[in-house]
């Protein structure tokens, strides 16, 4: 099982950036519990980071046929990135979309995700376990 993890803006700045929304913990720490999980579960991990819309609609289109299942916290761009929504549709890679907050407890605007509607389902508002539930989930993605 191999899996993608992509990240999108602002997510490197975890740890710093408003921490009473998105905790202490840095981007590196959730890849490292990330990698333990997957570990335990014999799953490959791949993750990544990218600030760039154009580059994680790259990441996505190529991900077809070398990976089984994608995590995306597209953040910000969850609620604006029409692309990212036709790379994932397109591509056909299972995709789970996460978020460490309750999107739907904060801003009106971030109630809304573009890319919900091609992804096979949701993990939001557990922090860094929002990850971590992802590795189990995306093991478990064909499982009726």
């Amino acid at each position: 099982m191999r899996i993608l993890f992509l990240n999108g803006p602002n997510l490197n700045l975890l740890g710093q950036r408003e921490p009473e929304v998105y905790g202490r913990t840095t981007l590196a720490e959730i890849e490292a519990k990330v990698k333990e999980r997957a570990k335990q579960l014999k799953a490959d991990i791949d993750f990544r980071q990218s600030n760039l819309e154009g580059e994680l609609v790259a990441w996505i289109q190529q991900a077809k046929g070398k990976f089984d299942v994608i995590v995306l916290n597209a953040a910000a761009y969850t609620h604006t990135s029409i692309a990212l929504r036709d790379a994932i549709a397109a591509v056909g890679v299972p995709t789970i979309e996460i978020h460490l907050s309750n999107v739907h407890a904060r801003e009106e605007f971030r109630h809304k995700s573009i890319i919900a509607p091609v992804c096979c389902g949701q993990i939001i508002g557990f922090g860094l376990n929002s990850y971590v539930l992802a590795v189990e989930a995306a093991i478990n993605v064909n499982v009726v």
